[in-house]
Parts: structure tokens; C-alpha cells; sequence
């Protein structure tokens, strides 16, 4: 037993430090990929028309749902113990600090995440990545960085729009429900909005978007041969994406309130 445990720990440090190097190749190959001209320029805008462009909806139906809730309870229930404008600093804390960036970053995961490493897996079987190798080409410049820079941005548009929906299309069906003066509530939640919680918001979409991407693509290119290792691929990514996503918000989170 102890064997396979060891066995088992030695398996994920190698595979952690593959995984290390993996990211540094895909760094590496992204600066350099704008001052190439090449065929990745056309993977680089499905990925995005993917990505971003077709999870507008689903973020957005999220976003006012979410918004919606936390202004109704807010509304409802902070008036009883005399802090009515906290509801503004509540809703700029938890939907641009936290769940704007955290719940787009599921989104994409769950679409993305799951596409990008179930197309590269299905690459490796098929034995394209070797007819790209064979011919010169690198496959971390023509599949991954694409996927890559296409990811980091649609995460960053769709928190920025998640933000959006969140904090003013919520309000429009709050007005169904808890009507709220227009002017007070722009005017309340600005105020309330600072720079370092924009900040904050888009510094975890940046990071939850590498996250993805690399893990996404990683999982991808470790099929070997069979086809069965596909799936298998694709849920090993989306898992080790949410941890991931979830370490990293959380050590954020503590390193900005912590200083």
C-alpha cells in the first residue's frame, strides 16, 4: 500500500513540474507570437468567438440573477439594522471582487476547458501533432498560444461584462420586484466603487484565464494513443481547473486584504 501511495506522489511531483514547464514553453511561444505571420491568427479568433462571443448569454442571465438576489436581500434586510448603504459596497465586493471574475472563470471552464482539451486530445490520436512536427512546426505556437491568448482575453471581456450585467442589468428587474430610485443607486454605487476593486476583479480574470488555458491545453497534449483517454482528458482538465482556479482566488483574495 505504501508503495503505490509512493508510487502515486512521485507520479503527480513529475507531472507537476511538466506541467511547469509546459507553461513556460507557452509563455515563451506567445512573445513571439505577434510578430509572426501565420495560421494561428485564424484558431486565435474562433477561440475568442467561442469563448467570449457564444458565453455572452449565459453570463449575462447569471450575472442579473445573481445582482438581482443580493440587491432584493439587501434591500430587505440591511434597513433593519440601520446600514441600507452597505448593500453597495456588498454588491461592488462580492460581483466585481468575487464572483464576476470566479463564476465567469466556471463558465469557461465547464465550455472552454472541456473543448480545447478534447479538440487537442483528438489531435494526438489522430496523429496530427506529429504531422505538424514532421513538418517543422511547432505545436505549441499554432494550437496552444492561440488558444491561449484567445482564452485570457474572452475571460477578461466576460468579467468585465458579468460586471456590467451584475451591478446595473440586475437593476432593472430589481425595479419589478423593490423599486429603487435610478439616481441613488448610480450614484450610491459609484461611491462605493474604487479602482483596486476593478483591479482586483481583473487581476483574477487574468490569472483564471492561464489557468484554464494552460491546464486545458496540458491535458489536451497527454492523450497518447487511445481514444478513450479523451474524456478522461477533458474531465482532468475541467477538475484540475476549478481547484486551481479556487487555490489561486483564495491566495489572492488573502494577499490583498492581507496587506
Amino acid at each position: 500500500m505504501f508503495s503505490a501511495i509512493g508510487s502515486s506522489v512521485r507520479n503527480q511531483i513529475t507531472s507537476l513540474f511538466y506541467g511547469l514547464g509546459f507553461f513556460f514553453q507557452v509563455l515563451k511561444e506567445t512573445s513571439r507570437f505577434f510578430r509572426r505571420k501565420q495560421v494561428g491568427y485564424k484558431v486565435l479568433t474562433m477561440q475568442i468567438l467561442f469563448t467570449g462571443f457564444e458565453a455572452l448569454a449565459v453570463c449575462g442571465i447569471l450575472a442579473v440573477a445573481i445582482g438581482a438576489a443580493l440587491i432584493i436581500i439587501g434591500s430587505s434586510q440591511l434597513p433593519k439594522f440601520g446600514q441600507s448603504q452597505l448593500m453597495y459596497s456588498i454588491l461592488i465586493i462580492v460581483i466585481t471582487r468575487e464572483l464576476g471574475p470566479l463564476l465567469t472563470a466556471f463558465v469557461i471552464t465547464a465550455r472552454s476547458g472541456t473543448a480545447i482539451a478534447t479538440q487537442l486530445g483528438t489531435m494526438v490520436v489522430n496523429h496530427e501533432i506529429e504531422a505538424y512536427i514532421s513538418v517543422g512546426l511547432n505545436p505549441i505556437s499554432y494550437l496552444v498560444v492561440p488558444r491561449f491568448i484567445g482564452m485570457v482575453v474572452s475571460m477578461l471581456v466576460l468579467t468585465v461584462y458579468f460586471n456590467l450585467f451584475g451591478l446595473l442589468g440586475s437593476f432593472i428587474v430589481v425595479q419589478l420586484i423593490r423599486p429603487i430610485p435610478i439616481q441613488e443607486y448610480l450614484v450610491e454605487l459609484l461611491r462605493a466603487m474604487r479602482v483596486s476593486d476593478i483591479l482586483s476583479g481583473m487581476l483574477k480574470a487574468l490569472i483564471f484565464g492561464v489557468i484554464v488555458s494552460v491546464v486545458s491545453s496540458y491535458q489536451g497534449f497527454s492523450v497518447n494513443r487511445a481514444s478513450t483517454e479523451i474524456p478522461v482528458a477533458g474531465i482532468k482538465a475541467v477538475g484540475q481547473s476549478f481547484v486551481l482556479i479556487i487555490l489561486a482566488d483564495v491566495f489572492v483574495t488573502l494577499v490583498q486584504y492581507a496587506g
